[in-house]
């Protein structure tokens, strides 16, 4: 393999810096942009080039000493290297950027990143990997596993369990989730702290005196609930019948909470929606497809919505369309094909993961 010296132009998403040899690009982590360093090429392609950081010939005044001691081995973390301003910075940056290259957005309404009250100890569980007596975290590009007793980013009752798992005599091979309290098992953000702030983000960016409210992949009912007082009626839609049952448990009679496949579940919905007849669901003579007083949010995993999905939304047409997102990517992807029947708003930017290459996105999209 061989050694290049390069000036790093970027920062990609996913973390690592960018130069470029004869050329091509050639990724480089725990780089900052700025900075001129010597890398080992290990990995080249015909367009890009992949290569491990040797030394830092000039350093960026950005660079900081990482708190973690796996840092660099660990493959948890991307930033630690990196003062949390300018992470906050690299990360609005990567959003726009993304926008425009994959979604092809020319106006990109973007709002300032929101950032973490905590940069570090904000992780609210971890899942941790045994394997030959080795308890921790997959090493960075690859399966093989770093021993790890503190985890920097986690809380420290997460900690602690940590602690308590390493301590038994024997730990069969498998993997652990760790958790900072005993809750139901469903799914929920890992930052409670972000978590409310986007919560208050949904909740100003909806309308009030709405008629429903279609909360797609609705988890518990983390946003329904918080905006219960702005419609006459909630729907919630999640695959997952254990957060669904919990989100029964309280519920009150405007709040309707189903379990099954998002896609067939919402067109079902909205099916019923469109011919119940009611005064206050009257759209004149028309029949508009595109329904006053009525809110969708839409909160996918990391692979977005499908194309069923999206087509959904697209003959739906509901007045206000929130898109929350834990992946640029899949979001450009899918507003490519939104905005056709959509204007959007605002984009809202959020660290919800501190010193990880991850980032969360709320869309505000109008009809």
């Amino acid at each position: 393999m061989r050694i290049v010296d390069l000036k790093i132009d970027d920062i990609a998403f996913g973390g690592k810096g960018v130069g470029r040899d004869q050329g091509k690009a050639v990724f480089v982590p725990y780089t900052i942009e700025g900075e001129t360093v010597s890398a080992e090429i290990v990995r080249e392609k015909r367009q890009f080039a992949e290569a491990e950081l040797l030394d830092v010939r000039e350093s960026s005044p950005h660079r900081v000493t990482p708190q973690c001691p796996y840092f660099g081995n660990c493959g948890g973390c991307a930033y630690q290297h990196i003062d949390y301003e300018h992470e906050l910075a690299i990360k609005w940056r990567q959003v726009r950027d993304i926008l425009h290259r994959i979604g092809k957005l020319k106006e990109i309404p973007m709002r300032p990143i929101i950032p973490a009250p905590h940069q570090y100890g904000y992780r609210n569980r971890i899942t941790v990997h045994a394997q030959d007596g080795v308890i921790g975290f997959y090493r960075r590009d690859s399966h093989r596993l770093i021993d790890i007793e503190r985890c920097s980013i986690s809380h420290d009752e997460v900690n602690r369990a940590l602690a308590d798992l390493r301590a038994q005599r024997y730990v069969h091979d498998g993997h652990y989730t760790l958790r900072a309290s005993v809750g139901p098992r469903v799914f929920s953000q890992t930052n409670e702290a972000v978590a409310d702030v986007l919560r208050d983000v949904i909740v100003d960016l909806t309308p009030a005196n709405q008629e429903l409210l279609i909360d797609a992949y609705c988890g518990a009912g983390f946003f329904a609930k918080a905006l219960l007082d702005k419609f006459e009626r909630t729907i919630g839609i999640d695959w997952d019948r254990f957060a669904i049952a919990a989100a029964k448990e309280n519920a009150t009679e405007k709040e309707t909470y189903v379990a099954g496949d998002v896609e067939l579940e919402l067109q079902e919905v909205w099916a019923v929606h469109r011919n119940r007849p009611s005064s206050e669901n009257s759209i004149g003579s028309e029949q508009l497809r595109s329904i006053a007083a009525t809110t969708l949010i839409v909160d996918p995993p990391a692979t977005g919505l499908s194309a069923g999905i999206r087509k959904a939304i697209v003959d739906i047409v509901p007045e206000t369309l929130i898109y929350i997102s834990c992946n640029p990517p899949t979001l450009a992807r899918d507003l490519k094909e939104l905005q056709q029947k959509f204007t959007i708003n605002s984009i809202t930017p959020l660290d919800m993961f501190p010193q990880t290459a991850e980032i969360e996105v709320a869309v505000h999209l109008q009809a």
